[in-house]
């Protein structure tokens, strides 16, 4: 089984994920993804994620399974290999075992296998308090300017998903369960998911 989760930026989805494998017995996958794929590509880990965290930079859709345009730019190149590598790392990640993998379109690449697609949300004053219990001691940025970068990460990954799936992110018929993390315990969330994933057929 895998299941597959989007989450907005501060909404605890990857906090989930990783509490969802660990009552399921199941694999996790999240930052191995970009590990992965600066070892296959010999570019450093914080450049791929700097790659799949922001819009992407070409003019004309590039997908999987449809024919490519002739592309000469090397940097456009070299977005379209870390593209093709994480789609191949998804790929095997979710063939090896039972597993749970956070973002990356995941969801899309693994639409043959048929994942449990999970998409994770929550309010604004939610997500920016959770960012500040894990922002370090010296972080002085206002609530507002907190909600200005959650706003741009974000829009960020909404392009970068419809860029690569033709489909909107967050748009509720894309996923078997949308889930509202506002005023929730992470940790009782991911017990009760487990037990709901389990009487899945």
């Amino acid at each position: 089984m895998v299941i597959t989760i989007g989450r907005e930026f501060g909404s605890g989805g990857r906090e989930l994920g990783r509490r969802l494998s660990e009552n399921l017995g199941f694999a996790y996958y999240d930052k191995e993804i970009i590990t992965g794929i600066a070892e296959r590509t010999n570019l450093s880990e914080d450049y791929v994620h700097q790659i799949i965290e922001h819009k992407p930079i070409f003019s004309y859709p590039i997908h999987i399974g449809r024919s490519f345009y002739p592309i000469h730019d090397p940097i456009i190149r070299q977005n379209q290999e870390i593209y093709s590598e994480q789609h191949k790392i998804i790929k095997e990640m979710a063939e090896k075992s039972d597993c749970v993998i956070v973002g990356r379109c995941a969801d899309y690449i693994l639409r043959d296998m048929k994942p449990y697609r999970i998409f994770v949300y929550a309010d604004m004053e939610s997500k920016i308090a959770r960012c500040r219990r894990k922002a370090p001691e010296n972080e002085s940025l206002t609530d507002k300017e907190m909600s200005n970068e959650i706003k741009k990460i974000d829009k960020n990954r909404a392009k970068y998903y419809l860029f690569y799936t033709d489909q909107t992110w967050g748009e509720r018929m894309n996923y078997d369960l949308m889930i509202n993390t506002t005023g929730k315990d992470i940790k009782k969330l991911a017990e009760f998911l487990a037990i709901l994933v389990r009487q899945t057929p």
